[in-house]
């Protein structure tokens, strides 16, 4: 499996983007779940940036697969893994997208549309890191 560890930053967002588009270039993936994948990604990976680490900065480490076989469609897997506070983002409620905007309230809208968008979303907490994985079916 293909791994990219980078300093959790804004500033490389991109750099993780083209990493796992680099990944799913050979399968053609549509634009549509192209768009999705990349929401949740950046989803994911600013959250790890801006609050894993908190006030200081860290690593975040990038596994990402696309597997095929002959009788199932092409599936990308992508784990995001960070040493920073223990965060199990699955464990928020989905927020009330029935309230109006000023009732809702702050936060939760991203990981709702993580697993929205996805076929899988897991976390784990294992040997002090967070382990958050995202499956999507491509072809």
């Amino acid at each position: 499996m293909p791994v990219k560890t980078m300093e959790a930053t804004d500033e490389n967002l991109e750099a993780v983007n083209d990493f796992i588009h680099a990944q799913l270039e050979p399968f053609g993936c549509p634009a549509q779940l192209l768009f999705q994948i990349d929401l949740a990604v950046e989803e994911i990976y600013v959250n790890i940036a801006h609050y894993a680490y908190s006030p200081d900065k860290g690593t975040v480490q990038i596994d990402c697969s696309v597997e095929k076989t002959l009788d199932a469609p092409a599936k990308l897997t992508v784990s995001f893994t960070d040493s920073g506070k223990a965060f199990n983002p699955l464990e928020k409620p989905d927020p009330d997208i029935t309230a109006s905007v000023e009732e809702r309230e702050i936060g939760g809208l991203g990981i709702f549309l993580t697993k929205k968008y996805m076929d899988t979303v897991s976390y784990v907490r294992k040997d002090n890191q967070n382990v958050l994985t995202i499956t999507k079916t491509i072809a």
